[in-house]
């Protein structure tokens, strides 16, 4: 392991934009004033699948105050994607900014804009719409038998595998060395499930469109993909790149779902119909239903095991529901499997299966954890149950073959996001260390003597889970990054990296800073902005730390170079001789001089220029980090309700370049993970019709309902990471639903198949395990 004694990286270090945040400062989207500025609002479809016959906006364009009604008819039709990915994007082109068809409930009919909401909400009411019911189907298993509704069959989508078994995406792999299952002593197979659930991010999706003094379209968004968004606004509505500039300030959240054009498209072709600034902003109630949600999945394992404890086997068929249309349903879908399939050394043969399929059911798309989570919940639970099965504890089984440094699998180079993937070796691994540290804070063997032959109605047990992610899309991210050199002595970086308000405008400053021989505070961040800032792929894939500190880190050595060439200049010293410390450039002889001084040399004296550097970065790896997660949790056993006691998740990322960020995001994490698997599910009518989008009927983890959470940082050191630095913010979400699985089945002995675990679930396992 390289060690390094860093002054500003790992350090926990204040967010450069806290203060800003807590007073109230720091400006969101729609905290501007923009004159003259409009209101959008949508038409949505009250239908799972129908044409539009006849469409007739007559009416709503007589309301006082509407400016536009835009149907179908009025716009470009260009099939795209409204997935955030970078070019050429992997998922279908099945979308239109609008269609004469709609495909599930809460599907785009027409947009308005008016100079009041009331008015826009009037004209949408307003709008007849004469329909062509079509038969829908609402489970993807049905959606690919023959004769079932085909939601695709318009002849102009493009990259859509087989429309007329309605599957958007799909993927086969496998590494046969030898005749299946002929070594296992035992063979199990088990179907997992989880189902629709939403980000529910505190700020819903919003968008601004406006124009500058020269015409040119200005996006204000809450998006993850600045430069994506720019791109595929361009495209849909058949503009040249060059006429649109999209800017992104503060976001209350995104997890995933701002990843994603849902908005941008229509809120600009409101503006460039009426010539005049727009804003569409959703209702709580439209983000659940016509934003994005997390895939519900089918996961079936078949794995091969020897009383050894060698997995010969694993055969692994995923299938995700992609709802109306494909956005990010090759991606998730193959991660679901790569992020899975390396964890464990499996001897001979491995297969995946995997197919996104097309339903009358809103849109999924990426959600953290992007596949992984689906895929954990199934192979950790397996993992348990394979240990049950051999006599050998869980932990020595993990312990027996998870992937260790040195090491890599087949899957890596067979499973890219969207194609092919590339080799790679572990070349950095804390996942021992997080098993032992975990065990010591949960007390797992003390507890774990205690809950033998517990009596009483309420029983504890304890579960825990091994997982890996990534960092980054290998050979298919990249960032860059600019930093100039000011007067006194501080620095600009610009940045197109996303800050969700995550951190990452902190953490990249500390980068910088450490480079730079100065403190955070002296890097002035300006990110996101699409004239202004070098690209970025955006916010996404567990890329910003290792990616764009990539560029950040490249960057701010080309500017040190520039720096210590002048400052060679004015100590008279070789430039080897020289180093960055405390604001000064330091010569091995004890002579110094400030920044400040090097900057106005720079300036106004010697060979007069402006130390600037602009450098890029693309991952050729990407190094996964590892956690071990450990639940201790209680089952009331007459009504079903689970209460976690303590959760403990240790997670190796490398160099924490801020620790207290860090383990912000592994608790933040954590904490949605045990949401989904104790309480959301979102549901619907027997028609496809939402039924508790909206947080009085669709539970989330408030501060009462929050366990006690412990984030645990395991160092190592990454060689391919800035400073050694590795992802940390998707891992967390994947472990709760294995570890509370088997937490409930050392409990109780009931095994769940299918998240929530809900009370009735529980409950009703628990009567059949009596009955047997």
């Amino acid at each position: 392991m390289e060690t390094k004694n860093f002054k500003v990286v790992n350090q926990r270090v204040k967010k450069i934009d806290a203060l800003g945040m807590a007073c109230g400062k720091a400006e969101f989207t729609d905290d501007v004033h923009i004159e003259g500025l409009l209101h959008g609002k949508i038409l949505w479809s009250p239908y799972a699948h129908a044409r539009i016959k006849k469409i007739d906006a007559s009416d709503a364009v007589e309301i006082p105050g509407v400016k536009a009604v835009l149907t179908y008819k009025d716009v470009p039709r260009v099939p795209h994607t409204t997935a955030g990915q970078g070019y050429p994007e992997p998922s279908p082109y099945d979308t239109f900014v609008l269609d004469n068809k709609v495909r599930y409930v809460g599907d785009r009919v027409a947009a308005v804009a008016a100079e009041t909401i009331e008015a826009a909400q009037e004209a949408v009411s307003k709008i007849k719409v004469e329909y062509e019911l079509l038969p829908a189907v609402f489970d993807p298993l049905e959606a690919m038998k023959n004769g079932a509704p085909v939601i695709h069959d318009e002849e102009d989508s493009k990259n859509i595998p087989d429309a007329k078994r309605n599957i958007a995406a799909k993927f086969d792999f496998k590494v046969i060395n030898g005749e299946w299952f002929k070594e296992a002593d035992f063979v199990i197979e088990q179907t997992y499930r989880m189902p629709y659930i939403q980000h529910c991010a505190i700020e819903p999706h919003i968008c601004i469109v406006y124009f500058d003094a020269n015409g040119r379209l200005v996006i204000r968004t809450a998006t993850q993909v600045p430069f994506h968004v720019r791109r595929i606004v361009a495209q849909s509505l058949n503009l040249p790149v060059k006429k649109i500039r999209v800017i992104k300030p503060r976001i209350g959240g995104g997890f995933g779902s701002k990843q994603e054009i849902v908005l941008e498209d229509i809120c600009a072709a409101l503006a460039l119909k009426t010539g005049k600034p727009v804003k569409i902003e959703y209702t709580r109630k439209e983000t659940f239903v016509s934003s994005r949600t997390r895939h519900p999945s089918v996961v079936r394992l078949k794995t091969g095991v020897k009383k050894d404890g060698t997995i010969t086997d694993a055969e692994m068929e995923v299938i995700l529901n992609t709802g109306a249309y494909g956005s990010h349903a090759l991606t998730v879908m193959m991660c679901s499997g790569s992020h899975t399939l390396p964890m464990y050394r499996i001897k001979n043969n491995i297969k995946f299966l995997g197919k996104s399929v097309y339903t009358n059911m809103p849109v999924a798309g990426a959600f953290r954890g992007y596949g992984a989570t689906q895929g954990f919940f199934a192979w950790e639970s397996q993992m348990d149950i394979m240990a049950e099965k051999i006599g050998m504890d869980p932990l020595e089984f993990r312990k027996r073959n998870y992937i260790k440094s040195g090491e890599g699998s087949p899957v890596f180079k067979a499973m890219g996001e969207g194609r092919e993937g590339v080799e790679q070796l572990i070349t950095s691994t804390g996942l021992s260390e997080a098993i032992q540290e975990g065990l010591k804070r949960i007390k797992w063997h003390e507890k774990t003597e205690e809950y033998k032959n517990q009596a009483g109605r309420v029983k504890r047990g304890l579960g825990m889970a091994c997982m890996m992610q990534g960092s980054g899309i290998p050979e298919i991210d990249m960032a860059s990054a600019t930093i100039k050199m000011n007067e006194d002595g501080s620095f600009n970086l610009l940045i197109g990296a996303t800050d969700l308000g995550t951190g990452s405008d902190t953490i990249l400053a500390q980068i910088a800073a450490e480079v730079l021989g100065v403190e955070t505070q002296d890097i002035i961040v300006y990110s996101s902005d699409t004239d202004l800032t070098p690209f970025d792929v955006g916010a996404y894939a567990s890329s910003t730390t290792f990616v764009s500190g990539g560029a950040v880190k490249k960057a701010a050595e080309k500017a040190k170079d520039m720096v210590l060439e002048v400052a060679a200049k004015i100590l008279d010293e070789k430039k080897e001789n020289l180093f960055l410390e405390n604001k000064k450039v330091v010569s091995k002889s004890g002579v110094s001089c400030s920044l400040a001084e090097v900057a106005n040399t720079s300036l106004y004296y010697y060979n007069q220029h402006q130390i600037t550097a602009s450098a890029s970065h693309s991952g050729r790896t990407s190094p996964p980090p590892f956690a071990a997660h450990f639940a201790e949790i209680e089952v009331d056993t007459e009504t079903g309700r689970i209460k976690v006691i303590d959760y403990v998740s240790c997670v190796d990322c490398g160099t924490a370049i801020n620790p207290s960020l860090a383990e912000g995001q592994n608790d933040g994490a954590v904490l949605q993970g045990i949401g989904h698997c104790l309480v959301e599910e979102m549901e619907f009518s027997a028609n496809g019709t939402p039924l508790n989008a909206n947080f009085r009927r669709y539970k989330i983890l408030n501060t009462a309902d929050t366990p006690p959470i412990k984030s645990v940082l395991i160092p190592t050191y990454e060689p391919d990471g800035p400073f050694g630095a590795k992802s940390i913010s998707e891992i967390g979400i994947n472990g709760p639903a294995p570890a509370i699985a088997n937490a409930i089945y050392n409990a109780v002995g009931i095994r769940l198949y299918s998240t929530p675990f809900t009370p009735d679930k529980v409950l009703a396992e628990i009567k059949k395990r009596m009955k047997k």
